[in-house]
């Protein structure tokens, strides 16, 4: 039957007419078998074959779970590799990853309402007595409150969701008195001490026995918590409160994700990812719907469903506009930095972002579900598997695969909303590259290298609970279960919780609370009941016109058709238009993305913002064409943001011989003065210091006292630099890089990032001179000694006022900066922390994912109007010579002695013109980009 869009499935209403509706959208939206035919060619999977599939679900599944039992149970996980149980403190430590392990067997209460969805109901009756008998929940342990929440409370309530129901059914369960219930209470209360902070968002671990903060405890000192870690909670709480009748439970997950959104981006609506517990600042600021943030957005949306509070619906309508808005770049999903959303935050997606496309089926948006789907579906197709991250040109960025369910979530959940036996054929091949690749004689084992086979030795117990839930009920017909799966919601870890506690026990009140809500598109609402006759309006090759362009995405020999435009012609084949070509203002162009179904918006800021829509193209291969030429765009685009995310600074020798003629191109700080702010800049000699990386107190604070410092990048962070030689007395300060050969003619621009911690102590500016650059100004100082340079934003005039006046301050013995010291005014754009060894460009620790790139789908290009193409200062149009001849040569009054120290410099390096002309580029650029700056 076809989902129905009927009256009253808002959840402010009670009662049938509100809860049926709101069953079906739960789990992802009713078959639409019934309204979408089998289209040509499509190849219907008949019945025998979908039960064929369906037993070999089970099959694994017994695979799976019974050595778990023969060779590991009570242990939390299988090791299938030795055939044993993993036991923490008996295995190496694996860091943060074993925190989901607390002596409670975790595979087994993860797999609880799995037995039931696959029939096993005296399995089930089995398991349960062994949870009720044999577990213990008060060990001294300290454990993830995520994953024990929605594995362990959450296989709790799930298996006492599903015993009650088969108690009712009359057959199993008889004897159950609800123990199941009163351990995941007991749990509860061992949660609870996380919540003892004064934002209401918990520690990110909790000891079962001690809590937090007891000196028994070992835990309760983090400062920080990923927000999908805080604000994963509300389900299985909320569930606890309506089945126990005790509300403290819900009151402080709500708390939590009322922080949260008080605590959002207000210009963007965005999160990032990492949050402070005690003060609500934002540690990592980049955002999206991966890890770290993922399940925080789907449990907005559940809650919605469960619970029937109008505002956590209007919530989630307000991030997902902010999602569609910055980090939908169709079929790619990429993160940002909150504050500069149109900015990328990296240029790689992980893999959690797969249960993003079943997200959108609940929402009922699913054209962008099928893209994205397509696109992971392509990946899995070239490495059998998802690797846990993948670049945005689909190369391996981490290898590992330990076995996720979010993929083969969102085909069920497509499934469910289109009918389309497509991904019955997506769900076989999920099955057989398990089988082939991961299956061993104990169990499935993760892949430790998707691109070798390489295993691993776990199980994770979310493969139990998840993966053979989400595969057995994609194939699986009504008549096939036991009870009504639409009569429940799923968790984020897949456990059943019933719609009937909507309105059970409601102790806390749906007063909408949340404020500011940003004026959105009624497109976002208008969706939250879709119907599948308007989503499929009598077109059942709708998924599939859909999915056709982005067939060929991943694979790199894609084939290749002679240019429409040119077969029109009858001209011969020739080869599509390529980024770095196009011309925002050639009428043929703009119309060659026409057809490659390219949309072109100009922006206020004087940008032009490319987005694709493959469906909009006017075949397949010019949609093929148009993805190409966004991956190539993003590249140029990536470059541009780069080079320009801050506007680069200048370094000017105005002593003499140079009065100013020589300016070298230097990269911003994103702590200290801001430059941009201080139009006079900070004029002072230079000062080599001891130790010359300035990782430690200065040994030469009198040489260094009111000069400009000058050091060596590595072995520590720039911030450390900066705060080392201000205590010694600079004005400034000039890290030199430590590669040898690097130039800003061939390396983007360097930003220099601060150390993750508050850089307001630090008010003298920083710049960032490469090797070649900075060897100008140290081979400077070999020859003349005193060297004065001038820090500001840009280039200051070279007239024979400022030549006079450089004399007269060389004579002098006091240099004082030109402007006065101002807090630093940080940016959350890209930029690059110091690393450890001072080798190579590295991510910021205080800024993980420094450098962006814009989207394969969508990016914003900047363009000067009178320069239409993209690519780089090659193609820019020059401005005014940066020197003019007036002030090409020393006046005719210099001293003898400064013409002959004039041609000693010559002869030693080379003529000044020769530098002028070498550095003639980097001053167009330089002003090319000041007027491009983002």
């Amino acid at each position: 039957m076809g989902l129905s869009a009927a009256p009253g499935c808002r959840a402010g209403e009670r009662g049938p007419r509100w809860r049926r509706p709101w069953k079906l959208l739960a789990l992802g939206l009713l078959s639409a078998s019934s309204v979408l035919a089998a289209a040509p060619g499509a190849g219907a999977m008949s019945r025998e074959e979908k039960r064929r599939l369906g037993n070999q679900v089970l099959e694994m599944f017994d695979h799976a779970y019974s050595n778990y039992m023969e060779h590991a149970y009570p242990a939390d996980e299988l090791m299938p590799l030795t055939c044993r149980g993993r036991v923490r403190g008996q295995e190496p430590s694996r860091g943060d990853v074993d925190d989901a392990l607390g002596k409670f067997s975790l595979t087994l209460i993860d797999t609880l309402d799995t037995l039931v969805v696959l029939n096993k109901t005296k399995e089930f009756e089995e398991a349960v007595k062994k949870v009720i008998k044999d577990v213990n929940l008060d060990n001294d342990i300290v454990v993830s409150v995520f994953e024990t929440n929605i594995r362990v409370l959450g296989g709790l309530l799930g298996g006492h969701s599903v015993a009650i129901m088969l108690k009712e059914k009359g057959e199993y369960m008889q004897w159950y008195n609800g123990e199941l219930l009163h351990m995941a209470k007991e749990l509860g209360y061992k949660l609870l001490p996380a919540f003892n902070t004064t934002s209401g968002l918990p520690y990110p671990r909790v000891n079962l026995k001690f809590g937090v903060r007891h000196p028994e405890a070992r835990t309760g000192t983090e400062t920080d918590t990923c927000t999908a870690c805080a604000g994963t909670l509300i389900l299985e709480f909320a569930a606890l409160s309506r089945f126990t009748g005790t509300s403290i439970f819900e009151e402080y997950a709500r708390k939590a994700l009322d922080f949260i959104w008080e605590k959002r981006q207000r210009s963007s609506n965005l999160v990032g990812v990492t949050i402070n517990i005690h003060t609500g600042d934002w540690v990592r600021k980049d955002s999206g719907v991966g890890a770290g943030i993922d399940s925080y957005y789907e449990y907005l949306l559940k809650a919605y469903v469960l619970l029937g509070d109008d505002s956590f619906l209007e919530r989630f309508n307000t991030h997902y506009d902010a999602i569609m808005r910055y980090i939908s770049q169709p079929p790619l999903l990429l993160d940002v930095h909150i504050h500069k959303p149109m900015l990328n935050a990296r240029t790689w997606m992980d893999s959690l972002l797969a249960f993003f496309p079943g997200l959108q089926v609940l929402k009922g948006d699913i054209r962008p579900a099928i893209e994205t789907h397509e696109m992971l579906y392509q990946v899995i197709k070239k490495h059998n598997f998802l690797p846990e991250a993948f670049t945005t040109d689909f190369r391996v960025h981490w290898a590992q695969h330990p076995l996720r369910p979010e993929f083969a979530e969102s085909t069920y959940f497509l499934y469910k909303a289109t009918g389309d036996p497509y991904y019955l054929e997506v769900g076989k091949t999920l099955i057989e590259n398990l089988n082939k690749y991961a299956r061993v004689p104990c169990g499935f084992a993760a892949m430790k290298d998707v691109r070798t086979g390489s295993h691993e030795d776990r199980m994770d117990s979310f493969f139990l609970a998840e993966m053979f839930k989400y595969l057995y009920l994609l194939f699986a017909d009504k008549e096939d279960m036991i009870f009504d799966i639409e009569d429940y919601i799923f968790t984020t870890e897949a456990h059943l919780l019933p719609l009937w506690l909507s309105t059970t026990n409601q102790t806390i009140s749906k007063k909408n609370t949340s404020t500011e809500y940003t004026e959105l598109d009624d497109s976002n609402f208008d969706w939250t009941c879709p119907n599948t006759q308007i989503l499929f309006p009598n077109d059942p090759m709708f998924a599939q016109s859909i999915r056709e362009p982005l067939k060929n995405v991943v694979d790199k020999s894609c084939p290749r058709g002679i240019s429409r435009a040119e077969e029109s012609l009858g001209s011969g084949p020739k080869p599509p238009l390529r980024a770095r070509d196009f011309m925002a203002s050639n009428p043929e162009h703009l119309e060659i993305l026409k057809k490659m179904g390219v949309s072109l918006i100009h922006l206020k800021d004087g940008r032009v913002q490319l987005v694709q829509h493959a469906v909009q193209a006017a075949s397949s291969l010019d949609a093929e064409d148009g993805l190409r030429f966004m991956q190539e765009m993003i590249e140029l685009s990536s470059q541009q943001q780069k080079e320009q995310q801050l506007p680069p600074r200048a370094v000017q020798i105005v002593s003499h011989p140079f009065f100013g003629r020589v300016v070298l191109t230097a990269g911003p700080a994103q702590f200290g003065m801001d430059l941009s702010k201080h139009k006079a800049g900070t004029r002072g000699f230079v000062a080599t210091i001891k130790p010359y990386n300035g990782c430690s107190e200065i040994t030469n604070p009198e040489a260094v006292k009111e000069k400009i410092a000058l050091m060596q990048r590595g072995q520590c962070m720039f911030a450390e630099k900066a705060r080392n030689i201000q205590k010694a007395g600079a004005i400034g300060g000039i890290v030199i890089d430590d590669n040898e050969g690097s130039s800003s003619d061939t390396a983007p621009l360097f930003q220099m990032a601060g150390d993750g911690k508050n850089t307001d102590d630090i008010t003298i500016p920083m710049l960032f001179l490469f090797n070649k650059e900075g060897n100008i100004i140290l081979d400077a100082i070999r020859e003349y000694e005193a060297v004065e340079v001038l820090l500001s934003d840009k280039a200051k005039d070279r007239d024979l006022e400022m030549e006079n006046m450089d004399q007269k301050s060389s004579e002098s013995d006091a240099h004082k900066p030109n402007s006065e010291e101002a807090p630093s005014d940080s940016q959350d754009a890209g930029a690059v922390g110091e690393e450890p060894e001072g080798g190579g460009e590295s991510s910021a620790v205080g800024d993980p994912d420094p450098l962006s790139a814009a989207s394969t789908a969508s990016a914003s290009v900047s363009m000067a109007e009178e320069d239409p193409h993209t690519s780089g200062p090659a193609e820019a149009s020059a401005p005014e010579p940066a020197c003019t001849p007036g002030d090409s040569q020393p006046q005719e009054q210099n001293t003898q002695t400064e013409a002959t120290s004039k041609a000693h410099w010559d002869s030693k390096v080379q003529p000044m013109e020769s530098i002028l002309a070498d550095w003639n580029e980097d001053i167009e650029a330089f002003e090319m980009m000041e007027k491009d700056e983002l």
